[in-house]
């Protein structure tokens, strides 16, 4: 069995009010072309297909075509939802769709799906975890759960109870291990740290593809591991090698063997730190000039119209800061931390400041509550 495990495609996902279309169709490609040349038996995609709940109408028009060009290869596919989908949206018609090879696992259900593939070598089972909330849980197993990690547990023991007949466990899931590293991109699962999730409940199985987090990386044990996102999708990210993971079980074997295939886009996403007149004679020369550039300026003094000056050579400069004008580069960390902060994070801070006291538990819990309903507000 050879899949691809990849995830957090975020189709129609912009930019600083750029759009990365284009960027998107491309890397598709390049996942599509990858599949063909390393003759794979299915693709995963582990979550955060859409960018958003409602995706505009030439988002799903390109998951569309992707899916088709995927399909007509003879390739399965399996898509869980995750935090970013409408898990009723992007379900709808999965039943029939999976006649054709296309698993789509949309609302969370109290059996959990799993999917025997069958490869041109050898098969394995894949059980798939859509991402759920707490409270979904407690609804579904009537049980008493409050955090990521509890939930978890309650899902994976019906993996650990189903019998694989010895063929490999394949767990697909949409969420935060604990000590994996984030990027600023992704929207947090929760607050006050209760969607850390530790690695170790996922460990027994043969591999564990993940999603939510940008940066490809293993926690715990190589097995246990994501893809990352196929584009860069913050400044956060500008350090990040993209990759898709490929994943072979031989016939003989539960261990996988595994190996990341990089991935290009037509424009990097970058960040330029300078003086202004560095950065245009660099510009000048620079054949990458058509790239996605925050630039980080050191000139202490005023310059007129800096942005216009800077697009004569990078024309897609997304974001200026004028990190120069701020003497005091202390006060420069702490607005960046700032603005890094979550919610909860910034409403305990301004609470601390204007009581002197921290939150207590009562206290965190009934924001914590509070900023969940207006996420689930907001994307409703």
């Amino acid at each position: 069995m050879k899949f691809l495990h990849t995830s957090d495609w975020h189709i129609g996902r912009y930019l600083h009010n750029q759009s990365l279309h284009n960027e998107q169709e491309a890397v598709l490609n390049q996942i599509i072309e990858l599949a063909l040349e390393h003759n794979v038996d299915a693709l995963i995609v582990a979550g955060d297909i859409y960018d958003r709940s409602v995706p505009p109408a030439t988002s799903v028009e390109l998951l569309n075509k992707a899916l088709n060009q995927i399909l007509g290869l003879g390739i399965q596919v399996i898509m869980i939802a995750g935090n970013h989908d409408s898990h009723q949206r992007l379900g709808f018609g999965s039943n029939q769709m999976s006649n054709s090879g296309l698993h789509i696992i949309g609302p969370l259900t109290k059996t959990l799906c799993h999917i025997e593939l069958k490869g041109k070598n050898s098969n394995a089972i894949f059980y798939t975890i859509p991402y759920a909330e707490p409270s979904r849980v407690r609804e579904l197993f009537d049980c008493e759960v409050s955090t990521h990690e509890q939930a978890m547990n309650v899902l994976l023991k019906q993996i650990h109870d189903h019998d694989s007949k010895g063929l490999p466990k394949v767990v697909i899931s949409h969420c935060f291990i604990d000590g994996a590293i984030d990027s600023e991109s992704e929207r947090p699962l929760s607050v006050g740290g209760a969607d850390k999730i530790s690695a170790t409940l996922f460990e027994p199985f043969d591999y564990v593809a993940l999603g939510h987090l940008h940066g490809p990386q293993y926690k715990g044990a190589e097995h246990v591991r994501y893809s990352g996102s196929p584009l860069k999708y913050s400044f956060s990210e500008t350090n990040h090698n993209k990759s898709v993971t490929l994943v072979e079980f031989s016939c003989d074997s539960n261990k996988p063997e595994i190996t990341l295939l990089p991935l290009t886009s037509p424009r990097d996403v970058r960040v330029i730190d300078g003086f202004l007149e560095d950065i245009i004679e660099q510009g000048k020369s620079d054949s990458n000039s058509e790239d996605y550039i925050l630039v980080r300026l050191q000139d202490k003094h005023a310059i007129l119209d800096a942005m216009g000056k800077l697009r004569a050579v990078y024309p897609n400069v997304l974001h200026l800061e004028r990190a120069g004008l701020l003497a005091n580069s202390e006060k420069t960390e702490i607005r960046r931390q700032h603005i890094k902060q979550n919610e909860m994070d910034m409403f305990s801070s301004f609470f601390t400041e204007m009581t002197g006291e921290n939150l207590n538990t009562d206290q965190q819990a009934l924001m914590g509550n509070l900023l969940e309903q207006l996420h689930k507000n907001k994307e409703n």
